[in-house]
């Protein structure tokens, strides 16, 4: 599969690195398009980069603790890399609607700090080893040190909301945790079920996935003051792209390989997590088929209470490749992109009305870039 970077968008360690090389033109009479959607979201975060180093010197003023542990995982999970995606938006979010002020900065803080606790609980619920390509706070330290970890982070983000002082912000905030406890408790229910529906596993993402990037939008939307009909635009931009993500992640499950993905393939299948590729192949395959992928998702869910939570890769009786083989032959991945893509058109179209300007074209290249990554 091919790559379209090495490392994330801001690199907290070289934030100038990624912005550099995404930024570089292709090479004389290349006929690659100019400013393919990798090169344009290099461009944004080059040109917010100076937020962003506010915002990561803001985060590790948060994990300052007088428990030694504390500032050990906090430093793990900083270090760790991720797109800091959530803080881009804020920090966009709140420039499209007019607000370039010092708020946007511990908010975007926060809303990272909020993610990183929901990833930490993530990695607990899942049992999960690796991520982002380095082992999960949980296999270093321990459930029971990475759960309370998490509590922790949660507070300083709930600190750093409440003293803004704006009611609003603190009610989509509460809001947005607790939709995504829902969706991960929808999740859970129906692990290893092959009768889940499309309905049920939108009603997943919407809450899991697509809540907090809406929030993001929604917070910067607040700091600007608009409209309640701008800033419910910029909200469902923010809903479309985290749908938009979503699917494209369910797909990156079935096609990245651990050095691109930064976690082990096929994860999703082996902790029945049941996402779009396999729902539309469940729908359209024949019944020997669907009784092959049946009797797999059988076996993982046996193997994945011997093993605590996930059944291992190497396990024969998983036939992972079959299974993979199923989804792609009953178009179960390119029809999840198209319908990712489709996300992202809504997403642009929500954002529409807004005067084009840098914050527009940003917002717009982050969307593209959604279905376009590798990891």
């Amino acid at each position: 599969m091919k790559r379209f970077f090495d490392i994330s968008p801001f690199d907290t360690a070289n934030p100038s690195s990624y912005c550099a090389r995404m930024a570089t033109p292709p090479p004389s009479g290349s006929s690659e398009d100019p400013r393919p959607p990798q090169a344009e979201i290099g461009e944004v975060f080059t040109r917010i980069a100076p937020d962003l180093e506010l915002v990561e010197a803001a985060l590790r003023d948060t994990i300052d603790s007088k428990t030694a542990l504390i500032g050990e995982l906090g430093s793990h999970l900083l270090s760790s890399g991720g797109k800091r995606l959530r803080p881009a938006l804020v920090l966009l979010a709140a420039e499209l609607c007019g607000y370039t002020g010092p708020r946007r900065i511990e908010l975007a803080a926060a809303l990272e700090l909020l993610h990183s606790a929901t990833l930490m609980h993530d990695d607990i619920v899942d049992l999960a080893v690796m991520r982002r390509g380095r082992p999960s706070a949980n296999a270093i330290w321990g459930n029971r040190r990475a759960v309370l970890a998490g509590d922790f982070f949660y507070a300083r983000a709930s600190s750093i909301i409440v003293a803004d002082g704006n009611l609003e912000i603190v009610e989509s905030y509460a809001r947005t945790i607790r939709l995504m406890a829902e969706g991960e408790l929808l999740q859970l229910e129906r692990s290893f079920d092959v009768d889940v529906t499309e309905a049920h596993y939108y009603d997943v993402i919407e809450r899991k996935s697509a809540t907090l990037l809406s929030n993001c939008c929604e917070i910067g939307a607040l700091l600007g003051g608009v409209t309640r009909g701008e800033r419910n635009r910029i909200s469902e931009y923010g809903r479309q792209l985290g749908l938009a993500f979503q699917l494209r992640d369910d797909c990156l499950d079935y096609e990245a390989e651990l050095a691109e993905l930064g976690k082990q393939p096929f994860a999703d299948l082996r902790e029945g997590k049941m996402t779009l590729p396999l729902i539309l192949t469940l729908k359209r395959c024949r019944v020997a088929e669907r009784e092959h992928v049946a009797s797999a998702l059988k076996s993982a869910a046996r193997l994945a209470e011997e093993h605590g939570g996930t059944a291992p890769l190497e396990a024969p009786e998983l036939e992972l490749g079959t299974v993979a083989e199923l989804v792609t032959r009953h178009r179960g991945l390119i029809d999840t992109l198209h319908r990712a893509e489709d996300h992202v058109a809504k997403a642009l179209e929500a954002i529409a009305p807004f005067s084009d300007g840098p914050a527009k074209r940003a917002l717009r290249a982050a969307a593209e870039f959604a279905v376009s990554r590798d990891r």
